[in-house]
């Protein structure tokens, strides 16, 4: 088995959505003054590789909550737009930029999830009809385009969560396993 961690390093001033909260991570307690050390944390829900909820985009839709854990995970593979047929019954991630010209064939799919490269309009589009879409994750590249993997992206379960950053993971199944 190999795991390729998809999650993109949290760090005080890194970069965000424009008009989203900064991230501030301090250290606020440390060995020294109180025999632990612990970080306090300040960011949008939407910081780094993260999920978003269908209420992020749609009032009274479903909030990170109100969602079952089997979710937020499952078979998935990398598909890519110009390809004639993606596999039912997976979560999808796209490499390369995916927009409203996806939206028809994913409808009618209909992964729990997808994530990768998403313009706004379709992230609009699939949370709207309860598909969960990741973005912000890093080196999809480095996962095959031909088989399965088993991808896990587990929010914080936030009260009336929107989003959460998550650890995005992708577990595959290597040759010797296989045999």
């Amino acid at each position: 088995m190999r795991v390729i961690d998809l999650s993109a390093l949290i760090a005080d001033g890194m970069a965000v959505y424009p008009g989203d909260p900064e991230v501030k991570v301090k250290v606020a307690h440390t060995y020294e003054s109180h025999t632990w050390e612990l970080r306090k944390l300040a960011m949008g829900s939407h910081t780094g590789t993260h999920v978003d909820a269908p209420s992020h985009m749609h009032a009274g839709a479903a909030t990170l909550d109100e969602l079952p854990a089997e979710r937020f995970f499952g078979p998935s593979r990398i598909v890519r737009i110009g390809e004639s047929a993606w596999p039912e019954g997976r979560g999808l991630f796209f490499i390369e930029s995916a927009g409203l010209e996806c939206y028809e064939r994913l409808a009618a799919l209909r992964p729990s999830f997808v994530g990768g490269e998403l313009t706004e309009e379709l992230e609009r589009a699939l949370l709207g009809i309860n598909i969960l879409t990741y973005t912000g994750l890093q080196g999809l590249d480095r996962l095959p385009t031909n088989r399965d993997f088993i991808f896990y992206g587990f929010p914080l379960r936030i009260a009336g969560g929107d989003g959460s950053p998550v650890r995005a993971v992708a577990v595959i199944e290597t040759e010797e396993e296989e045999e």
